[in-house]
């Protein structure tokens, strides 16, 4: 996220500064121009192409279909991109698993670029987080719960602010994760920049897995990352007396303290600010890092990619420690990496018996969202493919 960063335009013969905000760590834009009504979406295109940014000055809803026209032009196949795709598919030299990684990386590159020309499109907005624009939503408590207080107006993509405005109706709303004893939704409520629990195939095999008997002497789970705290809270509604959840980013701690007091569970789950493990040892430690070893972009890709398999070697190198006598590691883990090039399955079990631990049993689950049936997606072979599973580890 920028943090003390300005941006600078022209406007009435004069040069205008405003604060600028960026979750995604970009730098403000070097070159803006102002932008209204007026605009085709053939030149915004280029102007975005060309890195010029545009500072929008008119009809609210307008840059938002604005901004659509430019999602059709950028997504639109070009030849380039089909001769980048073939280059990959006919190296015959390469291996499976070098094919795969290359297809990986031309797809975040390509992700990158569109999120680059995406992002042109800025609004302005007020210290009190309103927009002065006609048609413009009331955008003030979703930047509020975002951003938090904020002394002076500032200038965001409009692409991010719409990012913005649908996570606070998922934290409006809430997200039906499972049901209780008596088959009624329970909800947890998502906060910006925590991820959500959308995918609910891992969940369930955290419903399903038999709970380790040293749960019987000593009821205590811990945690790792908890996230919105679904998995804390399934682990309660699963008979246990008390769940430690841990976490370093204060808006997941803020998340979680919050579903947890919405459902009264703050006298069976303790949140906790630590990096990876709390103090002490538990019959039952669960984790579910991000599935991809790779670099994340910005703040909001941290639950996704995991830069070296950081997380997830950390967990494994520190459940022996922190297990009691019988109890169990689950490690919640998509083989996505796998079917991309980015890890082999043979490296993750080796890390599994360098840090003196065996695998119990394996739970498996076929992917079910969306994106695992898109056979436009780049990486369709790969998402297909994935299976999530729960690994029950234990001391060898």
């Amino acid at each position: 996220m920028t943090k003390d960063a300005f941006i600078q335009w022209e406007e009435g013969d004069q040069i205008q500064t405003a604060l600028w905000h960026s979750e995604n760590g970009i730098a403000p834009h070097k070159k803006v121009v102002l932008g209204d009504d007026t605009l085709t979406a053939d030149i915004a295109y280029r102007l975005a192409c060309e890195g010029t940014a545009i500072l929008w000055r008119g009809d609210f809803q307008n840059a938002r279909q604005l901004l659509q026209a430019l999602v059709r032009r950028v997504d639109r196949p070009s030849k380039k991109s089909k001769r980048a795709d073939k280059s990959v598919i006919a190296n015959v030299e390469k291996t499976a698993q070098q094919l795969a990684l290359d297809t990986f990386n031309l797809h975040r590159l390509t992700q990158s670029q569109r999120a680059r020309i995406l992002g042109m499109i800025l609004i302005q907005c007020t210290s009190e987080h309103t927009i002065s624009l006609r048609r413009a939503p009331v955008v003030s408590q979703a930047c509020y719960e975002a951003y938090g207080a904020s002394t002076q107006a500032y200038v965001i993509s409009l692409r991010e602010l719409l990012g913005v405005i649908s996570a606070y109706e998922w934290r409006k709303n809430g997200l039906p994760v499972l049901a209780d004893e008596n088959g009624e939704a329970v909800f947890v409520y998502p906060h910006y920049g925590v991820f959500s629990p959308i995918r609910g195939e891992y969940l369930e095999l955290v419903c399903d897995t038999p709970l380790p008997k040293a749960l019987d002497a000593e009821s205590t789970a811990f945690d790792i990352g908890v996230g919105s705290s679904v998995l804390s809270i399934i682990l309660t509604m699963r008979g246990l007396q008390k769940v430690i959840a841990t976490d370093l980013d204060d808006r997941a701690l803020a998340c979680a303290k919050e579903n947890i007091e919405r459902l009264n569970l703050t006298n069976q789950i303790t949140v906790v600010k630590a990096n990876l493990f709390p103090e002490g040892k538990a019959s039952l430690i669960v984790c579910n890092p991000p599935w991809l070893p790779a670099r994340p972009s910005s703040t909001l890709e941290r639950s996704i990619y995991d830069p070296g398999s950081q997380m997830l070697k950390g967990f494994i190198n520190g459940l022996k420690d922190h297990l009691l006598p019988g109890g169990e590691g689950w490690l919640i883990l998509s083989d996505l990496a796998e079917h991309l090039g980015l890890r082999t399955r043979a490296e993750l079990l080796e890390w599994i018996e360098q840090a003196g631990l065996k695998v119990l049993s394996r739970s498996d689950t076929k992917a079910k969202h969306q994106k695992a049936f898109d056979e436009t997606d780049r990486l369709h072979a790969a998402r297909a493919a994935e299976v999530t599973s729960l690994w029950r580890l234990a001391t060898q």
